[in-house]
């Protein structure tokens, strides 16, 4: 892999870069920072965790006049969260050059936000929705904008931002240069760039080259019902550090939740109902490692940027293998390996095989965990604690105390009385969950013709449904009120 100093960046940029601990670059950063230095469109196609940021950021940071206090860049991304990590890389990557981000989203008092755009910053990392406000308002300017860059396109697709994108690229000077990334190019995302972009170098990593390389996946068959108690099992086998355990819906996720907590584990809930402080608390609590369980939603996890995650489990099945691939990818980064495991009921296996025909991975299947076994990791849990206590060094207030007990009992039998304190009890608790419904994947672009799931498109012929990438006139604006 090549290393940053060969890319011919100035000294502010490279010292900013050795500053956030950049060694190498990462696949998608060696191929599309030369391309973006060149001034031209790029489309890369790469999942989240390979480095997208720096890659798009880095670029922006060394073109950008900090003496030319105009905004010169936007980046558009699918959700608050995503928003405000960008900005706060793009931050790092400026920061010896004085180049100022700044994230605008919904959810945060819009005068809050006007007041922060009067410090001039050069980029804004905005929701398609809360720009379009600023742009009504004429709060935010964008005819000095140089660099475009769409963040997650394929989500921002899938949230019904697409036509909010076309609104606010048809305001932008069309002397720019656009940036667009996505794990998937669908074809709406294809028509945006047949018609904002100007011959395009397309950029692709293979699946080979993504995070999850480092994630063991499997997945457990197991009756909807049966669910809850088979998940606290296997919380009580493996005791992550820190996990994510993904939900279908938000009320999947507030069930999951309060059920977690009557059987007394550390967790919070995570999705878009949630107030921005609310948001903004839980996800501190979650980096700073006071929580262990994250139970969220897909749109609220998209984006998130938290290291040693160690455990992912989907209690449902996610609805397309994309959305499978961004959840695993939270964990298993960095070179660390990271635990993957997916609950199936028996009338999704043919979703499980999607899934694995799309990533072109085998998903190893797991025997349901016993009670046995919760009992033996909690045992083993309880003398790793013990060991932990020794290895520190911290148990010297209680040596006089110890002494004392053993004049008057063996070790043996002391020592087993110590752990079977500290051995956690199974929790049987009564939790019921609303059961959800399984729902149908879109399966269509992931089979070979001829399988299940492929329908004629409109001339007739066998083959994957296909938008048809209509949009407005350019030059119309059509700003809207919607704001996420």
């Amino acid at each position: 892999m090549a290393a940053f100093n060969e890319f011919g960046l100035t000294g502010p940029v490279i010292r900013s870069i050795n500053n956030m601990g950049f060694e190498e670059a990462t696949p998608i950063q060696e191929r599309a920072i030369p391309v973006a230095l060149s001034g031209q469109d790029l489309i890369g196609q790469a999942h989240t965790g390979t480095g997208k940021t720096a890659a798009f950021g880095i670029p922006m940071v060394e073109f950008f006049d900090v003496d030319h206090e105009q905004i010169q860049g936007v980046v558009l991304t699918p959700t608050r969260e995503l928003a405000i990590q960008v900005a706060e890389e793009l931050n790092k990557i400026g920061q010896f050059k004085g180049i100022r981000a700044l994230p605008i989203y919904g959810g945060q008092d819009i005068t809050r936000q006007i007041r922060a755009l009067k410090n001039r910053p050069h980029i804004i990392v905005a929701t398609p929705g809360r720009l379009m406000d600023h742009m009504r308002r004429k709060t935010v300017r964008l005819n000095q904008v140089r660099i475009v860059v769409l963040d997650e396109a394929d989500e921002m697709l899938n949230m019904g931002f697409v036509e909010d994108i076309e609104t606010i690229l048809t305001e932008v000077p069309e002397e720019r240069q656009t940036l667009l990334f996505s794990a998937t190019m669908p074809g709406p995302i294809q028509a945006l760039a047949r018609r904002f972009m100007r011959n395009p170098e397309v950029i692709r990593i293979e699946g080979k080259q993504v995070t999850v390389a480092n994630t063991e996946q499997s997945y457990i068959e197991v009756e909807e019902r049966q669910k809850f108690d088979v998940f606290c099992r296997l919380l009580d086998i493996q005791s992550p550090d820190r996990s994510i355990v993904f939900g279908r819906t938000k009320r999947r996720v507030d069930e999951l939740f309060d059920a977690l907590t009557k059987r007394g584990y550390s967790a919070e809930a995570l999705h878009g109902d949630l107030a921005q402080s609310k948001r903004d608390l839980v996800m501190r609590r979650f980096k700073e490692g006071t929580i262990e369980v994250l139970v969220a939603t897909d749109v609220a996890a998209r984006g998130l940027d938290i290291s040693d995650v160690t455990h992912i489990y989907n209690f449902d099945v996610p609805q397309d293998p994309e959305s499978y691939v961004h959840r695993i990818g939270r964990t298993g980064r960095a070179g660390k390996p990271g635990v993957a495991i997916t609950f199936v009921t028996p009338r999704e296996i043919y979703q499980l095989r999607v899934i694995e025909n799309m990533t072109r991975k085998k998903i190893a299947r797991m025997p349901v965990p016993t009670i046995k076994e919760v009992i033996e990791g909690q045992q083993r849990l309880a003398v790793d604690q013990l060991l932990q206590a020794v290895e520190n060094g911290d148990a010297g207030n209680y040596k006089t105390l110890a002494e004392g007990l053993l004049e008057d009992n063996d070790a043996v039998t002391l020592l087993s009385a110590a752990l079977k304190v500290l051995t956690k009890e199974t929790d049987r608790t009564p939790v019921t969950l609303t059961e959800e419904r399984p729902l149908r994947m879109r399966q269509d672009k992931y089979l070979s013709p001829g399988k299940r799931g492929y329908s004629r498109n409109a001339s007739g012929k066998k083959g994957p449904a296909r938008n048809s990438g209509h949009s407005s006139p350019r030059g119309k604006s059509r700003f809207g009120s919607r704001s996420y």
